[in-house]
């Protein structure tokens, strides 16, 4: 009996509608379930990166015993257990909107960082057993935020056990004191403030009261060095005497005092006007010309003593470098260094003790030092000038007496 006649069509219908043998579904690394096409298995593959032929679809993945650090973005079930993680740094980096349960048992966990359980909303389920926890205030804050949050459940933190420091080893996590550690902070705190409070106590005052005495201070220090090295460095006189006055007394030096000692007894004065180095710093030149001579001869008049040179915060002022205030106060230091005696202190005018007191280094020197009167001389002026003579042939010993006319301050 011959079977009846099937037309090509039908017998198209027929394959297509029939049931069809099982087939297994392959990655290249992992496997999909083929109940379920949106859970992966990747277990035990040594990876360290999910395989991109996963489909970004996937829904649940399961990665123990690996190596991975970055996971995908549409997860709803998440096992990384095994794969010696660290950190978890690398789930802030991603979008894991949907991601409801976590787990990362058996990993190398120690210091866990509750942010990033903030940052996935949907997470309802965590798993963080096994891990090596640190009992100390590094997790007081994921310890507090286990205890506190109600929207994520936390498997078994109650088990959960220290294994850091050892003196807290196979304690509970859980037990740990995270009151203490807010007490520490808020003395630190407590320390801090009350310190800086201090500090900008302190500073407005000395910036009131003391800033031009501790810049003087700190640059008469720099001088003190420069000092001692110019001396140790042998540096030769050429002159007897470096003349320091004020422009309003020029006239006096010029007619007077010039005449008296270079052409009648033949000293070498140094005078700013004629002898400085064109070209050279003001303040350079009169740094050299002191050291280069071996006395300072001090012509001091109202003028002089309001000049830039005797006011500590006016020396300051006109200084516009560091550079500049060092050569400034090496000028003053050389001035009135009251352990050499190369100073000598020629009054034009008398000026009464009231009139020195704001000039309190001036004025402790002339309590100290014997100094020349030119108003106390006016019917002996050749007596002043054997008396100048003489301060200019003693040498640099400061217990050697000169017999100079003294005055009473």
């Amino acid at each position: 009996m011959m079977a009846p006649h099937t037309s090509p069509l039908l017998s198209l219908l027929f394959f297509l509608l029939l049931p069809r043998p099982f087939q297994l579904y392959s990655l290249h690394n992992c496997s999909l379930d083929p109940e379920n096409l949106r859970s992966v298995n990747c277990d035990n593959q040594y990876l360290t990166t999910i395989p991109t032929d996963v489909p970004r679809s996937a829904q649940f993945l399961s990665a123990k015993n690996n190596n991975l650090r970055k996971p995908l973005s549409e997860l709803q079930q998440l096992d990384l257990s095994t794969n010696h993680l660290k950190v978890l740094d690398f789930l802030s980096g991603t979008n894991l909107s949907k991601l409801e349960r976590l787990i990362l048992a058996k990993n190398e966990l120690k210091i866990i960082d509750e942010s990033v359980f903030k940052r996935l909303p949907s997470l309802k389920y965590l798993d963080l057993s096994d891990n090596p926890f640190v009992c100390d205030c590094s997790n007081a804050d994921f310890i507090s935020w286990v205890v506190n949050n109600t929207q994520v459940f936390v498997a078994d933190a109650f088990q959960y056990k220290c294994s850091y420091p050892l003196s807290q080893k196979d304690q509970l996590l859980l037990s740990f004191n995270v009151q203490s550690c807010w007490e520490s902070v808020s003395f630190n705190c407590f320390i801090t403030s009350s310190s800086l409070v201090l500090v900008t106590l302190l500073s407005s005052f000395i910036y009131h009261f003391l800033r031009w005495q501790l810049v003087y201070s700190y640059y008469l220090f720099r001088a003190f060095l420069y000092d001692g090295r110019k001396r140790r460095q042998g540096c030769a006189h050429v002159y007897d005497a470096f003349v320091s006055y004020n422009v309003h007394n020029e006239e006096w030096v010029y007619h007077r005092l010039v005449p008296e000692l270079e052409e009648q007894q033949g000293w070498k004065l140094c005078l700013h006007h004629r002898d400085f180095e064109l070209g050279k710093a003001i303040l350079e030149n009169i740094t050299d010309a002191i050291y280069s001579s071996r006395k300072t001869l001090c012509v001091i008049s109202r003028r002089y003593l309001q000049s830039e040179w005797c006011s500590q915060e006016i020396l300051v002022q006109s200084c516009f470098s560091p550079g500049s205030v060092l050569f400034c106060v090496l000028c003053s230091f050389r001035l009135f260094d009251e352990r050499k005696d190369v100073l000598i202190l020629l009054f034009l005018e008398e000026i009464s003790s009231a009139e020195l007191s704001p000039f309190y280094r001036m004025r402790k020197l002339v309590k100290s030092r014997t100094y020349l009167s030119w108003t106390q001389t006016r019917r002996h002026r050749g007596l002043f000038w054997e008396r100048v003579r003489q301060a200019l042939e003693s040498e640099n010993d400061p217990t050697e007496t000169n017999g100079l006319l003294i005055a009473n301050f």
